[in-house]
């Protein structure tokens, strides 16, 4: 990492020499918060991205021994209000989604210099960008990154929450382990727009991507779920081609680009792509929204059909088995533990050994048995505690994972509602169009009737006068045939509008109890943490401090009891090598022993 010296603003390794604020040469630093512990329990151990608005570190809870990554706010930004809050709607918004095929946030809140993060899930793999910036991706591998792609947003759309910067840089493929095949995650909901909460967003504000964004994103902002769908288009061409459907030298001619130009013939730069995958990026591409396909959960649905078409791999739905997707229980690691305790009865073996062990060799020792112990229990008991959080979590997540495939399976029907509903519109539509005219050939039918009529002063029939009659006729039925038509599609259209009201109902509803069962799920863990807090605001004299000097579990305790025991071997040496002759106060040993900043053992 480096820092501007001046104006303090970081920069990635890779950046040019000077800041481009003030002129001034970059230093190259250290980044200050690796080898610390965040909310007491999440161990920073290496920096693995950086960007503008934050930097994502691999870190390790401690307790439980699990990987997982912390997304840190920059400190530069952590004053803006606006900024924050979208910071924390990423957290709410991949939160309530709970889909295999977004990224889990575990935990969200502030540092203790009043910075935000994010705990996520830590993934191994590479991103989509990564992968695609080293040529296409055969189609046999893309179809089903794509099918998990078009699941992961379904779900959003599902759920209200529409993406608006998707990109092969928040898209991350995971990589094969043992019998599981290459999945995808969908990363980075930041600027994610929530139907039920738009207050983030101001008049004249264009969040995302250029060469990703949709046309209406360009001319309005109150764009609908159909602009991710766009955005997948582009990111499928990109998967399959290798590059970009349009090529500009700047943003502005991206936006015309979008705007006003057909996309390159997909299969003339990529023959091997089948014809029904072009049909479908093509339809994605579409300058109008309507004539996109209706939702992602019909482009999952098309995609199944080319990957069965073209033998590729399909991969599990799991809204067969929700609960399939519930994680394992970790481990608790305990090897500290024991390892000072195997140290405790090695010293004593020692100390046994020199036949006569002063009073405060052996006081020493005491010690070191009694902090090997109020360190396993104080471990123990933030194990019960993080235990508790861990099942709260999870029957949050079981909820959140049961009533999201719930709103899956009314989405799947939702779509077909959506796409019977335009189908109804189209042939409305056509016969409304076909039947314009009508009135007017009529009249002109009839006209050329009466001409004729007249002609044969209808005293004698004629061919012509024949013809006339039956093409008024013709015109009349044809009138008819559509009218008949145009009331069966409105009819079919009514029908159609009634059963997506009532399936967008119960997908509020369900969006709703979602709702509940967050506030709900909320109150368990914030007891939790509760308890732990009252357990860690003692300080080493047992006096109460304020909430503020508390960390979120006794991991304060037990590391400071950590170092006081790694503090005691080195003591126990020098009695040790000192031998039997010499004299000590243990009394005295006590005190320097547990000076501050070692706590007493109880």
């Amino acid at each position: 990492m480096k820092t501007c010296p001046q104006c303090r603003m970081r920069y990635p390794p890779d950046a040019g020499r000077h800041c481009f604020v003030d002129g001034a040469e970059l230093v190259e630093t250290k980044d200050p918060r690796i080898g610390t512990t965040i909310a007491g329990r999440y161990l920073v151990e290496e920096q693995i991205g950086e960007g503008g608005m934050a930097t994502v570190y691999r870190a390790r809870h401690k307790l439980i021994d699990r990987p997982c990554a912390i997304k840190v706010m920059n400190p530069v930004l952590a004053r803006d209000k606006v900024v924050r809050e979208r910071f924390r709607r990423e957290a709410k918004s991949a939160q309530s989604l709970a889909h295999p095929n977004i990224i889990e946030i575990f935990e969200e809140g502030d540092t203790g210099d009043g910075t935000a993060y994010l705990v996520m899930e830590y993934l191994t793999g590479s991103s989509l960008a990564d992968i695609v910036s080293k040529g296409p991706i055969p189609v046999s591998r893309a179809i089903p990154l794509m099918i998990q792609m078009a699941r992961g947003i379904a779900r959003a759309h599902d759920l209200g929450v529409i993406h608006r910067d998707l990109k092969p840089e928040n898209i991350f493929v995971t990589a094969k382990t043992g019998d599981q095949e290459e999945g995808l995650k969908l990363l980075d909901f930041g600027i994610a727009l929530s139907r039920q909460d738009s207050r983030l967003t101001g008049t004249g504000e264009l969040f995302g991507t250029p060469q990703y964004m949709a046309p209406e994103r360009i001319t309005s902002i109150d764009t609908g779920p159909s602009a991710d769908l766009y955005s997948l288009g582009i990111i499928f061409f990109e998967m399959v081609t290798g590059r970009l459907p349009f090529d500009a030298p700047d943003i502005a001619s991206f936006f015309v680009r979008h705007l006003k130009e057909p996309p390159l013939p997909i299969r003339k730069i990529a023959p091997q792509v089948p014809e029904s995958l072009a049909a479908l990026v093509e339809q994605l591409l579409a300058k109008e929204p309507k004539q996109r396909p209706v939702d992602s959960h019909k482009v999952t649905s098309e995609l199944v059909l080319i990957a069965q078409e073209i033998g590729a791999r399909v991969p599990p739905d799991a809204a067969a088995d929700p609960l399939s997707l519930r994680a394992a229980a970790l481990p608790v690691s305990t090897s500290g533990v024991q390892r000072w305790t195997r140290r405790a009865s090695l010293f004593k073996e020692m100390l046994a050994a020199l036949g006569n062990p002063q009073a405060a060799q052996t006081f020493l020792l005491d010690q070191l048995e009694g902090l090997a112990a109020r360190v396993g229990e104080l471990k123990q008991k933030s194990v019960e505690e993080q235990r508790k959080l861990e099942e709260s979590a999870r029957k949050g997540r079981d909820g959140r994972t049961r009533l999201g495939f719930a709103v899956d399976a009314l989405g799947v029907d939702a779509s077909k509602a959506r796409e019977e509903l335009r189908t109804a519109e189209e042939a409305l539509e056509l016969a409304q169009k076909g039947a314009a005219d009508k009135p007017e050939k009529l009249m002109a039918a009839v006209k050329e009737v009466n001409f004729w009529e007249g002609r044969c002063g209808m005293a004698e029939p004629t061919k012509d006068l024949a013809d006339a009659y039956r093409k008024a006729g013709a015109v009349v039925d044809d009138w008819l045939e559509l009218r008949t038509r145009e009331k069966r599609a409105a009819t079919t259209l009514d029908k159609q509008r009634q059963t997506l009201r009532d399936l967008e109902y119960q997908i509020t509803e369900l969006r709703e109890s979602l709702a509940k069962h967050e506030a709900e799920e909320r109150q368990p863990g914030q007891a939790c943490s509760h308890r732990v807090r009252r357990e860690a605001a003692r300080d080493r004299d047992g006096r109460r401090v304020g909430p503020e000097d508390a960390v979120v579990e006794p991991c304060r305790h037990l590391e400071q009891h950590v170092a006081a025991v790694q503090h005691l071997p080195g003591q126990i040496r020098g009695r040790l090598r000192e031998g039997p002759a010499v004299r000590h106060d243990h009394q005295a040993d006590a005190g320097q022993v547990l000076s501050p900043p070692y706590p007493r053992a109880r």
